[in-house]
């Protein structure tokens, strides 16, 4: 499965409803900051705001930028990713992996020479070419590490790159974002998402901040209305819920650890990797199939990640999101019933 998430599929080969599926596959808040009662007075007649004028007020308010800087928002963080690379239309990319395959895809599309750098390898500090555009995701994907940025900032910055960090993840603790720094660097990019923090994947928001002359750039071949009146009304009234932020992290860290505590009570895995995000990779025992274990699962009507589409992975790695108590025990449950 190329990405995470598709219970209907999984839901259609199992003959059940897709609601009858317990998805760890997809790495989405299981709490939601508002109910959808928050829209029962949305005005859907008149064309909704090109400019998006209070939404992004919203955003500023709830993701601070230095002077000078500057916003767009785009139909999820996926739209985003390909909205600035096409803009960019860079030559060289190194991609920092593992990491989300879409950059990798986009970068076939665009005849990207790639250099891929190993994170896993500890060689962090391997040179780049100068110019070249750097994708860097923080915490990473598929394995939630939150790493230290200056140094690297600093080293990228001197090879005079275009930087590109993707802090999807990063509203899951209180690390702050590197946006800080694009007052001292005007190549420099960061990308948000707001669907997996704020649990709601199908209210379709990202965004990215930059100097207001990259934004200006960036937007010139942008469409007016990429967002509706209900993606902007929701998450609106999602992020004036600022008590979310706080309860959020707490409860998603005492997920982890419940989730951490079955994965390694399982006896299933070799390695679980020590991840900041809301989901943790591990790796099975002696190279074993994650597919298999995947199928192990069904009867329980349990979809997990295998992540051997990720670049330096293989089909024994798998990953889960962290779900609430009831969700990991039932995962407990499921492993025990494995031979």
């Amino acid at each position: 499965m190329g990405h995470g998430g598709n219970i209907y599929r999984f839901a259609e080969r199992l003959g059940c409803l897709p609601e009858q599926v317990l998805d760890f596959s997809s790495n989405i808040n299981p709490e939601q900051a508002v109910d959808l009662s928050c829209l029962h007075d949305v005005k859907l007649t008149p064309y909704a705001d090109p400019d998006y004028g209070l939404l992004k007020q919203a955003i500023k308010q709830r993701y601070p930028a230095p002077a000078g800087a500057d916003m767009e928002v785009f139909n999820g963080a996926s739209a985003a990713i390909f909205a600035l690379l096409r803009s960019l239309q860079p030559k060289d990319l190194v991609l920092y992996a593992p990491l989300y395959g879409e950059y990798a895809h986009i970068a076939g599309e665009l005849g990207c020479t790639v250099q891929n750098i190993d994170r896993f390898s500890g060689n962090l500090t391997a040179d780049v070419s100068q110019h070249s555009t750097v994708i860097f995701v923080n915490p990473s994907t598929p394995d939630g590490r939150l790493y230290e940025m200056q140094e690297l900032l600093a080293m990228w910055q001197a090879a005079d790159c275009t930087i590109i960090i993707d802090e999807s993840f990063l509203d899951f603790g209180k690390t702050d974002s590197v946006a800080e720094r694009i007052a001292d660097y005007d190549k420099l990019y960061v990308i948000k998402s707001l669907s997996k923090f704020y649990g709601c994947a199908g209210i379709r928001i990202g965004f990215i901040q930059a100097s207001a002359t990259a934004i200006k750039q960036l937007k010139r071949f942008e469409p007016a209305w990429k967002l509706s009146s209900l993606d902007m009304a929701y998450m609106q009234q999602a992020l004036a819920n600022t008590a979310f932020i706080a309860q959020t992290r707490q409860q998603t860290a005492y997920w982890r650890d419940l989730l951490h505590q079955a994965l390694q009570e399982s006896g299933l895995f070799d390695k679980i990797y020590p991840g900041q995000a809301n989901f943790l990779l591990a790796r099975l025992k002696n190279g074993e199939d994650g597919h298999q274990l995947q199928t192990q699962l069904e009867p329980a009507r349990i979809l997990i990640r295998v992540c051997d589409n990720f670049a330096g992975l293989d089909k024994s790695h798998v990953r889960f999101a962290v779900k609430d108590e009831q969700a990991i025990a039932r995962l407990s449950d499921s492993f025990r019933n494995i031979n």
